[in-house]
Order: structure tokens, then sequence, then C-alpha cells
């Protein structure tokens, strides 16, 4: 991930929030949109912008793959956890998820309904 110092140090701080943020891929590079690392406290005027679009670094042969996948109906590029390596650096682990269908959220919407009605009969 391509990324400024005091973005870094914000990281290291645990000020990182991936809430709505994804992954897309232009110009045969992948980019990471909404990811939020909270400016550094002890920044200066040259601080960082909180919600800017960072480019993830990636190998050829990694994207070819991942752009195959997305051209798929249905499949978005989500960051799942960020950490540092051995040596230091900032990596991000990233997955294809796969949206629900219709029915899907449908069964998902029934079986709240259910448990909702279970706790209400259980609490009387």
């Amino acid at each position: 991930m391509v990324l400024l110092g005091t973005e870094v140090k914000s990281i290291r701080g645990g000020k990182v929030s991936f809430n709505d943020s994804y992954c897309l891929l232009h110009k045969g590079e992948v980019w990471i949109k909404s990811l939020h690392i909270a400016e550094y406290s002890h920044g200066n005027l040259n601080n960082h912008d909180p919600v800017r679009e960072r480019k993830l670094l990636l190998q050829k042969k990694e994207i070819k793959k991942i752009e195959s996948k997305l051209k798929e109906k249905g499949y978005t590029l989500v960051p799942l956890r960020i950490y540092f390596n051995e040596k230091g650096l900032v990596k991000m682990d990233i997955g294809l998820a796969k949206g629900k269908k219709l029915h899907d959220k449908r069964e998902t919407l029934r079986k709240k309904d259910v448990e909702r009605e279970m706790k209400r009969y259980t609490n009387n």
C-alpha cells in the first residue's frame, strides 16, 4: 500500500477504520476507496487527508487474476485486515466477496423475524 509517513504513524496507533471501504481496478492498478486513516495527532500542516484514495501494490499476475474475477457479476473486492509484517511494512489482506441473491436476503430476514418472535415469547 502506498502511504504517507503520517498515515503509517496513525495506523501504528490503531486509528484506522474499514467501514464502507472497498477496492477497485482502474487502468491496471488496484485502488482502495473510503479507507479512513485518522490524521496523526502530532502532525503539522503536511498532515494527510483521512479518506484519500490509496494505491495497493500488487504484482501484475495477481491483478490479472483479480480482474478476471471482478468481471463476473456480483463480485467485489474488499479489505479484510491491515497489519505490519516482520520488516515493519504495512500490509493489507484483501478478499473477493460475493453479494447475496434476493432469495438469500429474504431467508435472512425470515430468520431474524423468527428469532425476534422467539425472544418475545421467552421474555413474557
